[in-house]
């Protein structure tokens, strides 16, 4: 996937600077996408009442994954795809907005790839995701259109714009090309 288009968000009143100077790079929010444990997800369901909630997911190659049973964020996500997700360490933040799809037994390399993101949870919880969970769904991919980043409010406040690959096929490429350099 190609590297987001950085420019500053418009929030009148608080001193966002108008120049791209100072803000942070994608590879910074990035890096904490990859290592959070709790994500909160928000998402809507038709009637546009808002749900919020801490959730474990994997931020792979410029997308996050989320996997999970008959809940309200999946019946949420069934009826409206739009959602967004969010990590803090202290001051640091990243907020990623999109939409999302489920994802029904991703193929090989894909799957690998995600499982692999989820790793970090097998030294943190004793959690170990496992692929044949997902032979019926239950696997859901934000693909993002927007971020932002700050770690000294308003000062490095950033906004990240994407453009995605989508498709199964457009998908592998990408993580084949990252892997092998070409991403």
């Amino acid at each position: 996937m190609a590297e987001p288009t950085v420019d500053r968000p418009h929030i009148p009143g608080y001193g966002i600077p108008k120049s791209t100077k100072g803000t942070l790079s994608w590879s910074w929010a990035r890096e904490r996408l990859d290592r959070a444990i709790v994500y909160w997800m928000a998402t809507a369901g038709s009637d546009g009442a808002p749900h919020l909630i801490p959730i474990w997911g994997a931020w792979v190659d410029d997308r996050w994954y989320v996997e999970g049973g008959p809940t309200r964020w999946k019946r949420n996500l069934g009826e409206n795809p739009r959602m967004a997700i969010h990590v803090e360490f202290g001051q640091e933040v990243v907020i990623v907005e999109g939409s999302a799809r489920e994802i029904v037994a991703p193929p090989q390399p894909e799957a690998d790839v995600i499982l692999a993101g989820y790793a970090k949870y097998k030294a943190a919880t004793n959690y170990e995701a496992d692929a044949a969970n997902w032979s019926a769904g239950g696997l859901w991919e934000l693909l993002p259109v927007k971020a932002f980043a700050w770690s000294s409010f308003p000062g490095d406040t950033t906004r990240y714009r994407f453009r995605t690959v989508h498709g199964a096929i457009g998908r592998a490429r990408a993580i084949i090309g990252a892997r092998e350099g070409l991403g």
